[in-house]
């Protein structure tokens, strides 16, 4: 299969997320990626959407600077639970902490999506909420669950599209995507939008 899509367009994501790779390759276009080379420290006072927005456009551009006549997409995200971003949690310790605050209650996730077409120099963005209601959960349980799928690489401590919903009374959005990490159904507008066919 060719790097390129048909009109000879390299289309990059700007991520080194197996998860997002993953996503992108659902559409079936061929696609490269590239670490992008941001900073993604939070601004003091800056509010979560304005934040995943910020980056999404920070790593698109980064990548762009590299590819610079490729379609490039950026995407970030957060889960936000009383105002206050969730981030990865890197160890044990830290997602039993996030999913004990998380359970019974309503977490949403925002993710900023980018795509920069290199050759026109035109930008589009978006950020796509998603919201998870958890069920009330013991310790036992999400003990359980965490040495069972290890999700300390996730926002939010969880994996969806795994045991992961088992955490869960309800999800609430318009993409389940969005909740992976990249919004396939507002990225596929995107991508027509800038020429680039899915079907």
């Amino acid at each position: 299969m060719s790097d390129a899509l048909p009109d000879g367009r390299r289309l990059v994501l700007a991520s080194t997320s197996r998860y997002r790779r993953e996503l992108l390759a659902r559409l079936g276009l061929p696609f490269t990626t590239c670490a992008p080379d941001c900073d993604e420290t939070p601004r003091p006072g800056e509010a979560p959407a304005v934040l995943v927005e910020r980056l999404a456009r920070a790593k698109a551009a980064s990548v762009a600077a590299r590819e610079p006549h490729a379609l490039v997409i950026g995407s970030d995200q957060v889960a936000v639970l009383d105002g206050a971003i969730l981030g990865k949690p890197g160890d044990h310790a830290r997602a039993v902490a996030q999913l004990a605050a998380a359970a019974g209650r309503r977490v949403e996730f925002l993710t900023g999506l980018c795509l920069h077409d290199g050759a026109s120099g035109h930008v589009q963005c978006d950020v796509v909420p998603y919201a998870v209601e958890f069920r009330a959960l013991t310790a036992a349980q999400i003990d359980t669950y965490l040495r069972r799928e290890q999700p300390y690489d996730c926002a939010g401590s969880f994996k969806s599209e795994g045991l992961g919903i088992a955490l869960f009374e309800r999800l609430d959005g318009d993409d389940p995507n969005a909740l992976i990490g990249l919004p396939l159904i507002r990225l596929v507008r995107m991508l027509e939008a800038a020429g680039a066919t899915v079907l």
